[in-house]
Order: C-alpha cells, then structure tokens, then sequence
C-alpha cells in the first residue's frame, strides 16, 4: 500500500500506484481531494502531454503545485491519464 503524505495528513493511499520516471501516479479515487485546490499552472511533457496542478493546503499551510495529474495524455501514458503524483516535500512510501 503506497501512502502519500504532508505535515501530518494523508493525502492518498493506494495498492495501484503507477509508476513513471521514478514517481508514483494514485488513482483518482484514492486521493483525499479536500486538501487539493486547483492552480492555475500548467507544464508540458514531449511523452505524456500538458500537467494540470493543484496547490496543497493543511491546517492552513500551502504547499504550491505540489501535485499535478494529466487529465488528456498522448497515447504513450495513457496508463497515468488522471493519475495524479506528488512532489515537493510531499512523501510518498509503503
């Protein structure tokens, strides 16, 4: 079971994780979507297509992008599309 975790609350927990580039990608359904709000940032991977990102908030402490999920991806990561990974501080471990 993957865990991800930040300044004591879990943010998602799952046992299908998908792993890409080192990161793990949660189902949807497995995140705690109350700590997430949307951000207005946006990236572009050559391979998976353009990132969506959402800023953290617990107990009133942001954590900015730190997720992001990809909510239309080209053909080779369609196995992550809506998938959403953490970073930045945010921990990730069984």
């Amino acid at each position: 079971m993957m865990k991800a975790t930040w300044n004591g609350a879990i943010l998602a927990e799952s046992d299908n994780t998908v792993v890409v580039e080192g990161n793990h990608y949660f189902p949807a359904d497995a995140v705690n979507k109350q700590y997430l709000q949307e951000s207005n940032t946006h990236t572009t991977c050559s391979w998976k297509g353009v990132a969506s990102y959402y800023s953290i908030e617990v107990d009133g402490q942001v954590n900015k992008d730190a997720a992001w999920y990809y909510p239309s991806t080209k053909e080779k990561a369609k196995n992550i599309e809506g998938y959403i990974g953490f970073w930045k501080g945010v921990k990730v471990e069984a």
